[in-house]
């Protein structure tokens, strides 16, 4: 059977940066599969993705090389149990804050004994090119499991959250930490207030040997946060890359001032 190679690395303390997938569409996918990212977050939290879609996608990832991730819209076992059924090769849960919440997600992810995923169909053995005797064999090793942290509960309960066997990686999504952290009248953190936040996180999985990441918008913004021991990180996504090129040609050919959609 076909071994996760991201999550060997991040065993192994090596970063590893890719990106997300906010199109269903799986041309799109298979391109972008190819270009050199390890690994790919099929977003299916955020974007209107059918669950077809998204096993194609995951097929198209996995057959390119690359491994094919999903978000799911929260931390549900019937939710987790359909992309991984679809296909995923690990899963990324957002709105992690308690220990239960992860407790839930983990055991979604797994064949018992060690958790209650259960088992029955064939897909997901064809992306890890293995029978599905195998696949149910093996799957507990190689499933990839990511939880998110982004409010500030999440932060107080991280050590106890990132000790929990089974949690491969930590993914804080910095919009929705930032936006937990506002303040009853609605003013936003400091700069220096949301970073102490993030070194948390980061002091947490130190502490307790997770690797932790985040999602970034540069590549030197990326090079930084693996100086200071980041190691899952996404940089943009394709929708970005696409819609910042295009600014970027229509700017230089004075056609039109950047648009709003700069920021995603």
């Amino acid at each position: 059977m076909k071994q996760n190679p991201v999550k060997a690395a991040l065993a192994a303390g090596k970063p590893q940066v890719g990106t997300w997938l906010s199109f269903g569409n799986v041309f799109s996918a298979r391109l972008m599969a190819r270009v050199g990212f390890p690994w790919l977050t099929v977003d299916l939290e955020h974007s209107p993705i059918d669950w077809q879609t998204a096993s194609l996608m995951f097929a198209t990832i996995a057959d390119s090389g690359c491994v094919p991730l999903a978000r799911v819209p929260r931390g549900e076992h019937d939710l987790i149990k359909r992309v991984l059924d679809g296909g995923a090769m690990g899963i990324v849960v957002p709105m992690v804050n308690t220990v239960e919440e992860a407790k839930l997600a983990i055991a979604a992810a797994k064949y018992p004994p060690t958790g209650n995923r259960s088992i029955g169909g064939s897909i997901p053995a064809l992306n890890f090119q293995a029978t599905a005797g195998e696949y149910y064999q093996h799957a507990n090793d190689n499933i990839l499991v990511v939880l998110q942290t982004e409010s500030p509960q999440g932060v107080d309960n991280a050590e106890e959250i990132y000790s929990l066997p089974g949690v491969d990686a930590i993914f804080v999504g910095p919009n929705d930490l930032l936006w937990q952290m506002k303040s009853k009248d609605g003013n936003d953190p400091t700069s220096e207030e949301f970073e102490a936040m993030l070194q948390r996180i980061l002091a947490a999985g130190k502490k307790t040997g997770t690797p932790v990441g985040m999602h970034l918008q540069t590549a030197n913004d990326v090079k930084r946060r693996i100086a200071e021991g980041w190691q899952f990180l996404a940089i943009q996504s394709e929708l970005k890359m696409m819609v910042t090129q295009a600014q970027e040609h229509v700017a230089a050919l004075g056609l039109s001032k950047a648009g709003d959609l700069a920021r995603y």
